[in-house]
């Protein structure tokens, strides 16, 4: 979420591949509560992440099941393969309750994270968050310094310190985390 317009909505899950000529997709649920954003009839904005024409600007929700792990849907505006298989990397988002927070201290919506300060443990001034990534063992955070771009991985052992209403966060600097390790001399 990177754009105002985007700042209004919660990216809730993401479609992956499509599973058999009917038009269901699987779906990579990025929520904790699936059964309370997904169910038959409702409606998911979505958001394009794919170059070319954007699927539909909305789905409804046809069917839902889980199958080997694996979260599987149809949508009503989805009606075949093909459809499927254009509409794979879309973001289902859904729009922030401002007053709605993760049930979890520990937990953070990406909306809250994007824009914090970066700093380190003594105070000075790392950057500004400009990204969440959310990875398969991990998510990233993506911290534009003022001369480059660096990952943190987001775990509690470097990121010791979110401060969403201080607008703050301190990450635990370790070597070659934010700075580059100098080149090792070769071994003669």
């Amino acid at each position: 979420m990177t754009t105002s317009a985007d700042d209004d909505f919660l990216v809730v899950g993401r479609i992956g591949k499509a599973h058999g000529i009917k038009g269901e997709v699987s779906v990579e649920p990025r929520t904790d509560d699936p059964a309370r954003r997904f169910k038959v009839g409702s409606v998911l904005a979505t958001r394009s992440t794919r170059p070319g024409p954007a699927p539909s600007a909305k789905l409804t929700i046809e069917t839902i099941r889980w199958h080997q792990d694996r979260l599987l849907m149809r949508f009503v505006e989805i009606p075949d393969r093909n459809a499927a298989e254009a509409s794979r990397g879309t973001q289902l988002v859904v729009p922030i309750d401002p007053t709605e927070v993760p049930d979890d201290p520990e937990e953070f919506y990406d909306h809250q994270l994007i824009g914090l300060r970066a700093e380190k443990a003594d105070g000075s001034l790392i950057g500004e968050v400009s990204e969440v990534v959310h990875g398969a063992a991990q998510d990233l955070l993506v911290i534009h310094t003022s001369t480059r771009e660096v990952l943190i991985p987001f775990v509690s052992a470097l990121v010791p310190l979110v401060d969403v209403p201080a607008g703050r966060l301190v990450v635990d600097d370790r070597p070659g985390l934010l700075d580059e390790l100098p080149d090792e001399p070769a071994d003669s």
